[in-house]
């Protein structure tokens, strides 16, 4: 199973970032047709959520940009919800790989769902966090 970084998502809609836009439309078009699952975790969904509604307070995008973003995301990945043990899982993977509080979260949320990669660009390319590799779509 896939899952994706909040960063991925920004940069899918973020027209200030052309190179690395052209990357994240490419991968999750392909993402989006490969037989393995890929998830939306919640925690990236409500962080994606947040940063569209930040634009929207802005000026960068409109309510319904927001909206249509959102919804396309959603219709097209399936939302993961995390499980209570995730939090004390976080604690354990923030420990063990000297990460900050949010991605031991991401990474204890992805091992719980069964994901066996996850896209991001703030982890470190091909570290293997307890059975998640990280792939960074943008090197």
């Amino acid at each position: 199973m896939n899952a994706v970084d909040t960063n991925v998502l920004v940069y899918f809609v973020d027209k200030d970032e052309p190179a690395k836009r052209a990357k994240a439309v490419e991968l999750l078009d392909d993402l989006a047709k490969k037989d393995i699952e890929t998830v939306l975790l919640w925690q990236v969904a409500a962080e994606f959520l947040n940063c569209l509604r930040r634009w929207e307070n802005e000026g960068r995008i409109s309510r319904r940009e927001t909206l249509e973003h959102f919804q396309r995301l959603e219709s097209t990945f399936r939302c993961v919800l995390p499980a209570q043990s995730v939090l004390w899982k976080s604690l354990d993977i923030c420990s063990r790989y000297s990460l900050s509080h949010w991605d031991g979260m991401l990474v204890a949320a992805c091992i719980e769902a069964g994901v066996r990669t996850l896209y991001s660009e703030d982890l470190s390319s091909g570290v293997d966090y307890d059975s998640v590799t990280v792939v960074n779509p943008f090197e």
